[in-house]
């Protein structure tokens, strides 16, 4: 919700006060009511439905507490309890103020206030009730923060749906920048785990040291600087989600380990002989081909079935049509909010040249893109001149598309002169200008 949307409820029984805010808050909100006695706040309240009630702290002695703005704040909580109160103070009265805060006030303003202090602080609670109401919007729909209505993100959706209530392990596929994450949050906050912990491990950047230190704990002493114990990412998350991101990066040697420990549901901590049962959902993420995690050269098939009792392949952006726009209008009101500009005007040009661009680096490159746009915009419309896509992701792009053909002309022409040759490895070498030993370097990379 914005400012001009808005309607506010003022109780405060000095009449300069009650001016003061009504001729400020008149142009900038949808309406404003303002009430001298305290004692009007029920009946206030029944008539209108206020999105900001601001209180004074102290009147003159209509109830007698000694902290009447306290008593008023309670009495509204009661009647709407999910309204936002914003009490007024004076200098004296801040402890009492912090003790509202506590109470269930959102916020408190000092006399004498700014009117530009006053108007930011509605702002910022208007602006987290849209943000609350958003995200429960979307946590009903069980996607959490993930925007998008295309048919490829209604399949993802759909699966989470249905997967998320249950405790099955969940591997989650995708490029980098599509989301991974966010569905990862979207199952655990969506379960009958929500209440419980949610730990995420990057585990592809865990060296073979800190891997097994960090996932499992250790005792105190169990190595050089092991000064004292600490609890493993498995233990922290009991009873939760344990989400394991770049899954697809670990080494063998960790892979076992990891193994043993899902199969046992028994953690044993560096340093100690006595195991920990734990209990677990585990969501697993990576951005590898799943014909990479298929080589059991790579990928222990044991480890992949144990983590992959579903998986949800997270569509890249370029095959998720409408949802380019759909984000586009999203990030540019949240950059426009966070760098204090006026909402944007899109240009047609604008959506267009973003539609063309095929985004390489998925939503997060659209992401930074956006907010590079809003900030470096000279008016509030932004025109196709304002985007200005990353040379690193087409770089990137390039290179991998380069490389990808090479290997398949490389590849192919492998396979023509081994058929010709009928298999001899040495006859194909020779015609191939390499050496046999280069030749069957080839064949194991391309598995031939």
């Amino acid at each position: 919700m914005v400012l001009k949307e808005a309607t506010i409820l003022v109780i405060d029984d000095d009449v300069d006060v009650l001016t003061a805010l009504r001729l400020l808050f008149k142009p900038l909100v949808k309406e404003v009511i303002i009430e001298k006695n305290p004692s009007n706040i029920g009946a206030q309240i029944d008539k209108k439905n206020f999105d900001i009630i601001i209180l004074d702290m102290n009147f003159n002695g209509l109830v007698n507490t000694g902290n009447e703005g306290i008593f008023w704040l309670n009495e509204i909580k009661k009647i709407k309890p999910k309204t936002d109160v914003v009490l007024i103070t004076a200098y004296a009265d801040i402890d009492l103020a912090i003790r509202a805060l506590k109470e269930g006030a959102s916020d408190f303003l000092v006399k004498p206030w700014k009117n530009e202090k006053i108007t930011n602080t509605i702002s910022s609670l208007l602006k987290a009730r849209k943000s609350n109401a958003s995200d429960k919007k979307s946590s009903q729909l069980g996607t959490s923060a993930i925007i998008g209505e295309s048919e490829a993100i209604k399949d993802v959706f759909l699966k989470l749906k249905k997967v998320a209530p249950t405790d099955a392990n969940v591997l989650i596929l995708g490029e980098n920048g599509t989301g991974k994450d966010l569905i990862a949050k979207a199952l655990h906050d969506n379960s009958n785990r929500k209440d419980k912990p949610f730990v995420k491990v990057d585990v592809g950047a865990l060296t073979s040291s800190l891997f097994e230190s960090e996932l499992f704990g250790y005792k105190k002493g169990a190595f050089t600087d092991a000064k004292e114990d600490r609890v493993g990412r498995f233990e922290a998350a009991n009873g939760g989600t344990l989400f394991l991101d770049e899954i697809g990066n670990i080494t063998l040697g960790q892979q076992v380990r990891l193994l043993t420990v899902l199969q046992n549901r028994l953690v044993t901590p560096l340093g100690s002989n006595e195991a920990i049962s734990i209990d677990i959902r585990l969501i697993c993420a990576t951005n590898i081909e799943p014909k990479v995690l298929a080589d059991e050269q790579k990928f222990r098939k044991d480890l992949i079935y144990r983590i992959n009792t579903v998986d949800i392949v997270m569509p890249p952006l370029r095959d998720r049509g409408t949802d380019i726009t759909l984000l586009a209008k999203h990030f540019i009101s949240v950059y426009a909010d966070k760098y204090n500009k006026s909402q944007f005007l899109l240009d047609s040009g604008f959506i267009s040249k973003l539609k063309k661009h095929d985004f390489p680096g998925n939503v997060r490159e659209l992401q930074y893109v956006l907010e590079r746009a809003v900030i470096m915009a000279d008016s509030t419309s932004l025109k196709p001149e304002d985007l200005v896509f990353s040379s690193i992701e087409r770089q990137t792009s390039k290179a991998s598309t380069t490389t990808m053909n090479l290997d398949s002309l490389e590849k192919n022409a492998i396979l023509t002169v081994l058929e010709k040759n009928k298999g001899n490895v040495s006859k194909s070498a020779k015609e191939l200008g390499i050496t046999r030993a280069a030749l069957y370097r080839r064949l194991d990379k391309y598995e031939l």
